[in-house]
This record gives structure tokens, C-alpha cells and sequence, in this order.
């Protein structure tokens, strides 16, 4: 007889640590996942779109205490539940219907928390991972089964390295999920003095200050680039999104921090000197020429020239 399971998945995480589970014999009874929000970009697999092909049960909760969610829960008789990818924290009531595991995108206990991919990147960061662990009330708390990691290379963007935490995390339950079924996998300690806890982003937390040394920018950069919202700085009210971009070799001469066309093409000049060579700049998701950006920063130079006479 498989062993039953109760799945809370989103994202692409979600989707493929769901094929594991099915691939693995495991019978899917419900599968809990999220509403998909006409707010945001989505670019990533829809678990609601498996569970159809597959005929398995979805369900979505907007409150994880409610009580419906629990009852569900028990109806399902779980042997397992599995978090992958799930954007609640679950209640302890939840929690204490069968053994409980999740899969997280760092290196545990590296990075606990919300988007941890995005914050291992912009904390400048060379690897990350994969890890399946207990689940307890505190978040990314509980004990480690298994991880897998992934290098996080110089000029990685979140994007690029979310894909290679999809197939880490993908690789780490196929590997442990025979000893798991089987209650024979490890466990060890998940040291919590090792690591932070990190909030969640918002398309907010993409201001640049220019202020920073160039590395600190470029991981800013890197961290939020499209399809995240992206890093942004203004120019004359206009909001500027940094689309591509990358880090120069030279140094400025001479140059303010900020946005600047040298030699026709823009960069953006950093505290330190550091600059970031910029190949695509978008205002509303329109591509601004080098061109167009000299006019505005000329036009933005202009009124505070004025302003200063007025005051």
C-alpha cells in the first residue's frame, strides 16, 4: 500500500517536487496551493494546471487557520504532508496531522525565510541549494533531511539561479525520498546561530542608491532583474528600470553617482567609482535609447538649475 500524502505547492518548486512525489508511488490525496495574483508577473509552472492533467484534488485557503483547512486535511488521512513552495505558514494544528516536511531554496540554515534565492544573490553570495527538512511552528527551524547546492556564479541573475534551485530541489527529494517513505532517512541538526532569518521584498526595496560601491549595486541588480520587478532608480520623476546590465571594468572620471550617457552608451556611475555598464533601460516597460536618457537627464539638469535661481 503507497503511503498517502497532503501537498502544499506553488511555483515551479511546487510542480516538480510534485511530479517527484507521483513518480515516487506516493499517492497524492489533496494537493493545497495558492490562487495565482493578477498583480504579479507570472512566469514560472502552474500546480493547479498538473493536478488537472493528473486528476488529483486542489484546494486553496486564503487564511491557513481556518478550519476548513484542517478538516481537509484530516479527511485526506495523510501519512505525509509536503510544503514546496507554499506562501503560508502553516498552523500547528496542521502540522501535527502526520509528519511534516518542506522544501526550502537555501542552504539551510543559510537564508531562512521569505525569497531566499533573491536574498543569497543580493548579499553577494557564491552558492545556495536546496533543503528538505522537519517542519516545526518556527519557520525553517526544524530538522535537516537532505540538501542539495548549487553554484551561484558572478554574473548569475535571481532568475538564473531559481532555475537551478528548481532542479536542486527536485534532485534532493528524489534522492531521500525512498528512505523517507521507508522512515529510515537522516536528520541532523539545522543550527540556527549559523544563519539568518530574512523578511520578504517588495518592488519597493529595488531603489538603488547610487551612494553604495558598484558591487553592492550590480547585486541589487542582479537580485531583483526582470522578471522580478527589477532594480530602479528616477530621473525627473520618471522611474527607470535597469533591464540588463553588467559590471564595467573601468572606473569614472570625474562623474557624480547616478545615471550617465559616456560615449553613447549608459552606465551607472557607483559611490566607490565602480560603474555598471547598462545595455537595457526601460521606463514602464518601454526601452529607454541612450539617446533618450541624455535628453532627460539634460530636460532633469535644466529644472534644478531653475528651481535653485527660484529658491
Amino acid at each position: 500500500m503507497s503511503a498517502r500524502a497532503v501537498v502544499f505547492a506553488y511555483h515551479d518548486v511546487g510542480v516538480r517536487c510534485l511530479k517527484v512525489l507521483l513518480a515516487g508511488g506516493v499517492d497524492v490525496a489533496l494537493v493545497v496551493t495558492h490562487d495565482d495574483d493578477p498583480g504579479e508577473n507570472i512566469w514560472y509552472g502552474s500546480v493547479r494546471a498538473l493536478c488537472r492533467e493528473r486528476g488529483i484534488a486542489t484546494a486553496v485557503y486564503a487564511d491557513p487557520t481556518d478550519p476548513a483547512l484542517l478538516a481537509a486535511v484530516r479527511e485526506a488521512r495523510p501519512d505525509f504532508l509536503f510544503s514546496c513552495d507554499y506562501r503560508h505558514m502553516l498552523p500547528a494544528s496542521v502540522l501535527a496531522v502526520a509528519p511534516a516536511f518542506n522544501m526550502h531554496g537555501s542552504l539551510l540554515p543559510q537564508f531562512r525565510g521569505r525569497a531566499p534565492v533573491n536574498w543569497a544573490v543580493l548579499h553577494g553570495a557564491d552558492r545556495t541549494g536546496a533543503t528538505l527538512h522537519e517542519m516545526t511552528v518556527k519557520p525553517d527551524a526544524g530538522a535537516i533531511v537532505a540538501q542539495t547546492a548549487v553554484p551561484i556564479l558572478p554574473d548569475d541573475t535571481a532568475f538564473e539561479v531559481f532555475g537551478k534551485v528548481t532542479v536542486a530541489a527536485e534532485q534532493t527529494l528524489w534522492g531521500v525520498l525512498p528512505a523517507l517513505l521507508a522512515g529510515t532517512a537522516p536528520r541532523r541538526d539545522n543550527d540556527l546561530r549559523q544563519g539568518g532569518y530574512f523578511g520578504g521584498r517588495k518592488p519597493a526595496d529595488g531603489r538603488i542608491d547610487w551612494r553604495c560601491d558598484a558591487q553592492t549595486v550590480y547585486n541589487l541588480h542582479r537580485a531583483v532583474a526582470p522578471p522580478y520587478p527589477g532594480a530602479y532608480t528616477e530621473v525627473g520623476g520618471v522611474s527607470l528600470t535597469l533591464v540588463r546590465a553588467r559590471l564595467a571594468q573601468n572606473k569614472a572620471k570625474d562623474l557624480a553617482p547616478g545615471l550617465h550617457v559616456v560615449d553613447g552608451a549608459i552606465v551607472g556611475v557607483c559611490g566607490d567609482g565602480g560603474m555598471l555598464a547598462i545595455s537595457s533601460l526601460s521606463a514602464g516597460g518601454v526601452e529607454i535609447s541612450a539617446q533618450e536618457l541624455h535628453n532627460m537627464l539634460a530636460l532633469a539638469a535644466a529644472h534644478s538649475d531653475i528651481t535653485k535661481k527660484i529658491l
